[in-house]
This record gives structure tokens, C-alpha cells and sequence, in this order.
């Protein structure tokens, strides 16, 4: 078999026409990587009917259409035309009519791939018997791909018999021999398929009686149903005639009442006429039942008004018996409330009876504090006096130097225009004159920037001294403003939670941190301020090692949920921690300091 011709359309990377020739001898295709040269064999592949997308180097056998680019759209099929030279006359029976033989596959996107072979279809299984019986096919070891040759040296026996059979020219048979194998057992099966129809036969026989008895037995109902429709048309036409005579005396019937009613009407009129008396007197017992009628309704609204208001004021008195129980209750309250801030008062008192001599305490500190700090305000004035008659003299020292220097080279060029002996000597003289001036200008400085870093260092001592003393001042100035607000609070105030707290000694700087403002609102059910809550059903335990603020505090039951979530630890041991705390959890140090979730 001699191929002639190849033509690509819209295969893989070949978008347009492309023909490729084939003549005899030796035909190669050099090119650089990336131009297409493998694209070549798959499409002798393919046109040979190659299945397998996987050898097309695709994941879908619709992969080898062109896909498009940046400057081209994508192709919906592709095709490509292989033409074989059959003058020896050697293809099969079905496609020996023609010198030459073109064989055609063509793919449609979500269509599939159809064959021709000399324009007319042919069957897939055609196209691959038409080559095997040439010795050649898609799968066949001649059309040597890249890494094949490594491939059939390391074949195992049966890969390298297959290439043998085809030089020998009977893989056709071979082809042959397994269709006949295939038939052979499909033979097999359309013998199954047989019986099996063989016994549904049976079974559509049965179901054929039992429609045919079922036909028979619906054309009887049929008939039944006719004759008692045709019974009930003549039962309801003898009804109908009953009725249509009745309807005719019925008729006759209601003239002679329509005659008797208006012999009666006439009558009434006359008698209308006769008693005129009597029509008056029945239009007075009329009204008069009107008015009564009227005076019914109003006496039954006032009823049920009076109910209403009755049953209101039933309410009423059972609510103020609600108020006057809830006012004694209240009432109650308030004295025992009036007791404990009674009792609390004179705890406050007693606490309060050494508070007036740390005040005084911390004044005398302060003031103290006052005149440290007017004490060293005045030695930095000093200093910077010091400072300042220092940097004057030390301009006046920068001066004489120049001056010293100006006239020392004045001299020297003066000198330059005498004798050689002279000139020497003199110079030797303003160089030594000048060195003094120099180290007498090095020393003044020397002495000025010692005398200005001592300064310096005395003035941040003082001002070290000054904030120092300004800090606890105003330390101890909040601290007496806090005991002075918490001694003149009203009487009458609502009691803050933190009056009912008793914190162990040490733990008040983590308590205050914890806690903060809140400390400052009440403990009641309205209003702003702490309420008691039911525990949590699982709340978060603490980090390994941290020891429950809760264990240190004496608070009301309204705290318990907030003091379970804090935790106390050092202050190395927080920075450590804060990372493991859950939601709504805290910990804090002795000294105040506070790391939140």
C-alpha cells in the first residue's frame, strides 16, 4: 500500500488547508520543535481510526480540533483526507472499484467522528480492516513515534511477535481471525437471546388470552350498559309525562288562587276603607311600642355599663391590694436597706477615722514636693546662668584665638621679607607663640564643655526630682479626691456593687483591673446595674496554671459569672497566657495589669 497524499483541515494546530505529499522514495518534514511534525503521524493515526485520546496526547478524542488563539476562533470540526494509490488492485472487495482510494474522517463537536471511503460512508470497523489487510493500521509498529525504538527493544515476546506478523504481512489475518472469534460469540449469545425470547413468548401468550378474555368480558359490559341506559331514558321519559301533566294542573290550580287572592285584595281594600278608626289606633299602639322598644335598649346599655364599671372597680381593688402588698414588701425592703446602709455608714465612719491624717499626710507630702520643686527650679536657674556666662566666655576665648592666629600670620609675613638667620629665628619664635595661644584656648574649652555636662547632668536630675514629685502629688491628690467622693456620697443614693465586695489584701490593683467602672453600678433587677444570671452549662475553663480570681473575692452572686472568667497570674505568665484565653475570659496581675480574649 502506497500513500500518496495527506490533507489536514482544521486538525490540531493545521486550522487551514493543508496537503501534504507523499511521493515515492524517501519524503521527510524538518522543522523546529512546535511546528506541527508530530501533529503529522497522529493524523495518519487518527484517519486510520485510532480510538484511544490518550495516544491523540488529548483527554477527548474532540481534542484534536483546532481550539482557536489569540487572533483566530476555535473550529467546530476537523477533518483530514488520506489518499492511497490502488492500481495493483489489493484493497478488499468493498473498496477495490478505483485506481486510487481516499479514505475520510471527520469530527463534530458533541457529534462524534463519521469515515468515507471514495465519497461514500463507511463503518469504522471498514476503514481498520482496509489497512490491516495491508499489514499497517493506527496501532501498528511502522509508524514509529517518538521513544518507540527503546519501546520494541525492551518489548516483551508477544509485543515483538505482533511486529514479525505485520513484516510478514498477515496481521489482516490475524484482524480476521478475531472478528470471526467476536461473531462467534455473539452467535453464542443470540442463541441466549433466543430462549429468553422464547420464554417471554410463552408469557406474552398467556397475557394475549387474558386480553382477549378481557375484550370479551368489556363488550358484554358494554351492552349491559347500554341496555340500562336505554331503561333509565324510558323510566325518565314516563316521568317527564307525569310531570308535564301535573305542571298543567298545577297551572289550572294557581289561576283559581290568583282569582281567589285578588277577590280578597278587593275585599281588604273595601274593608281598609271601612275602618279607618281602627289603622289610627293601630299606628299609636305602633309608636307607643316604638318608644318602649326604645327605652329597652337604653335601659339594657345602661346594664351592661354599670357591669362594666363594676367589674373595673373589682380590679381596681384587687390591684390596689396588689400595690399596698407590694408598697409593705417595699416597705420592708427599705428598712432593712436603711439597716445595712446604717451599719455601713458607721463601717464607712470607722474605715474613715485615719483618713484625714493621711490627707493631711499626703498635703504636707505635697507640699513638700512644692518646695523640692521650687528648690529645683532655682538651682536650674543657677545652672543656666552658669551655662550662659560660660558659653560668653567661651565666645570671648574662640575670638582672642582668632585674633591671636590673624596677627601670628601677619607677623610671619612680615618676617618672610628679612634675613635667612632672622626669618628662621623669627618664625621659630610666632610658631612656639602660637602653640602656647592654642593650648591656652584648648584648656579654656576643655574646662568650658566639663563645666556645661555637669550642668547639663544636674539639670536632669532636678527635672527628673520635679516629675518625680509632681507624679506622686497627683497620685496622692486623685486618692484623697476618690475618699472624699466616696465619704460625701448621698445618703439616699443606690448602693454600688462594690460596697458589697471584700477583696483579700494584695489582690485590689487585679480586682480594680478586672472590673474597672463597673464596679460603680448598683445590684438590683431595674434599671442599670448587675443582675443575677444562672451559671453557664459549659462555660470555658481557664489555661493550665491559672489561679481563679473568684478564690480572693467575697462578692454578691450577681459577680460569680464575670469572676469565674477572670484569672490571676504574673506578669510574665500573662504575656505568656493571653493566647489560650476563651471567649469573654480575662486575666490580670497584682499590679493592675489586664489581658482580654
Amino acid at each position: 500500500m502506497h500513500f500518496t497524499k495527506l490533507r489536514l483541515l482544521g486538525f490540531k494546530s493545521f486550522v487551514d488547508p493543508t496537503e501534504l505529499g507523499i511521493s515515492p522514495g524517501l519524503t521527510g518534514v524538518v522543522g523546529p520543535n512546535g511546528c506541527g511534525k508530530s501533529n503529522l503521524l497522529e493524523a495518519l493515526r487518527w484517519v486510520m481510526g485510532e480510538t484511544r485520546a490518550s495516544v491523540m496526547r488529548g483527554e477527548g478524542m474532540e481534542d484534536v480540533i483546532f481550539a482557536g488563539s489569540g487572533r483566530r476562533p476555535a473550529r467546530n470540526h476537523a477533518e483530514v483526507t488520506l489518499t492511497l494509490d490502488n492500481r495493483d488492485r489489493r484493497a478488499p472487495s468493498g473498496f477495490n472499484d478505483a485506481d486510487t482510494l481516499e479514505v475520510v474522517r471527520r469530527i463534530t463537536r458533541e457529534a462524534g467522528s463519521a469515515y468515507r471511503a471514495n465519497g461514500k460512508e463507511a463503518r469504522a470497523r471498514d476503514v481498520q480492516m482496509l489497512f490491516a489487510d495491508a499489514s499497517t493500521g493506527a496501532q501498528s509498529p511502522s509508524l514509529v513515534r517518538q521513544g518507540q525504538i527503546s519501546e520494541l527493544i525492551n518489548a516483551r515476546p508477544k509485543a515483538r511477535r505482533r511486529v514479525l506478523e505485520e513484516a510478514a504481512g498477515i496481521s489482516g489475518l490475524y484482524q480476521r481471525r478475531h472478528e470471526a472469534e467476536l461473531t462467534e460469540a455473539n452467535l453464542g449469545r443470540v442463541g441466549d437471546v433466543v430462549d429468553a425470547l422464547a420464554a417471554q413468548l410463552g408469557t406474552l401468550a398467556r397475557q394475549a388470552k387474558q386480553a382477549a378474555r378481557y375484550r370479551e368480558i368489556a363488550e358484554a359490559l358494554r351492552r349491559v350498559e347500554a341496555m340500562l341506559l336505554c331503561r333509565l331514558w324510558r323510566d325518565a321519559e314516563e316521568e317527564r309525562a307525569a310531570t308535564a301533566a301535573a305542571l298543567t294542573e298545577a297551572a289550572r290550580l294557581a289561576g283559581a288562587a290568583q282569582y281567589e287572592a285578588s277577590e280578597a285584595a278587593r275585599l281588604r281594600l273595601e274593608s281598609d276603607e271601612a275602618m279607618p278608626d281602627a289603622r289610627e289606633e293601630d299606628a299609636v299602639a305602633a309608636a307607643i311600642l316604638q318608644r318602649l322598644m326604645i327605652e329597652r335598649d337604653r335601659h339594657a346599655a345602661e346594664t351592661r355599663a354599670v357591669s362594666e364599671r363594676i367589674r373595673g372597680l373589682e380590679a381596681n381593688l384587687g390591684q390596689l391590694a396588689a400595690d399596698r402588698e407590694r408598697e409593705a414588701a417595699l416597705d420592708g425592703d427599705a428598712e432593712a436597706m436603711e439597716t445595712r446602709l446604717a451599719a455601713e455608714a458607721g463601717d464607712l465612719e470607722a474605715e474613715g477615722a485615719g483618713h484625714d491624717e493621711a490627707l493631711g499626710t499626703a498635703r504636707d507630702a505635697a507640699a513638700q514636693a512644692g518646695g523640692a520643686l521650687g528648690a529645683a527650679e532655682a538651682e536650674f536657674d543657677a545652672r543656666a546662668e552658669a551655662a550662659a556666662r560660660l558659653l560668653a566666655e567661651h565666645q570671648a576665648a574662640e575670638r582672642a584665638v582668632s585674633d591671636a592666629r590673624r596677627r601670628a600670620e601677619e607677623l610671619g609675613r612680615g618676617l618672610s621679607q628679612a634675613e635667612g638667620a632672622h626669618h628662621a629665628a623669627r618664625e621659630e619664635q610666632a610658631r612656639a607663640g602660637t602653640i602656647r595661644v592654642e593650648a591656652a584656648a584648648a584648656a579654656e574649652d576643655s574646662r568650658f564643655r566639663a563645666e556645661e555636662a555637669e550642668a547639663r547632668e544636674a539639670d536632669a536630675t532636678a527635672r527628673a526630682a520635679l516629675a518625680e514629685a509632681e507624679g506622686a502629688a497627683k497620685a496622692l491628690a486623685g486618692e484623697a479626691a476618690g475618699l472624699e467622693r466616696l465619704l460625701t456620697r448621698p445618703r439616699d443614693a443606690k448602693a454600688q456593687i462594690v460596697d458589697c465586695v471584700r477583696v483579700a489584701p494584695g489582690f485590689e490593683g487585679a480586682f480594680g483591673a478586672a472590673l474597672a467602672d463597673d464596679l460603680t453600678l448598683p445590684e438590683g433587677e431595674e434599671g442599670t446595674g448587675w443582675r443575677v444570671l444562672p451559671p453557664y452549662d459549659a462555660a470555658a475553663p481557664l489555661p493550665e496554671g491559672v489561679e481563679p480570681l473568684a478564690a480572693h473575692v467575697a462578692a454578691p452572686a450577681a459577680l460569680a459569672r464575670r469572676l469565674a472568667a477572670i484569672g490571676v497570674v504574673s506578669r510574665a505568665d500573662g504575656d505568656r497566657l493571653w493566647r489560650a484565653l476563651g471567649q469573654g475570659q480575662r486575666l490580670v496581675s497584682r499590679e493592675g495589669d489586664l489581658w482580654r480574649w
